[in-house]
């Protein structure tokens, strides 16, 4: 629950005005759903390889985080480019 709890912090502050065009909001995004939907890929082996069994909910959750993980990375892709120094 924390790691949806801090893709929420981190989307709405990247739906501010001010964080808009800042393109470190969609990479801090982009990377903490790459951690979830690694993490997701764990608990799946996990459940599939070790336990045998396959959690409903552990499978919505996957879904969810894979979802977000998809729709990050487009973000991320269309984000501002850095500026240049």
């Amino acid at each position: 629950m924390a790691g949806y709890a801090l893709l929420l912090g981190v989307g709405l502050v990247g739906i501010q005005p001010a964080f808009a065009t800042d393109r470190r909001v969609a990479l801090v995004l982009a990377a903490l759903a790459t951690v979830g939907f690694a993490f997701a890929l764990y608990l799946t082996a996990i459940e599939l390889l070790v336990l045998h069994a396959i959690c409903r909910w552990c499978v919505a959750s996957a879904v969810i985080i894979s979802a977000i993980w998809v729709l990050a990375l487009d973000g991320l892709r269309h984000a501002p480019p850095a500026p240049t120094r």
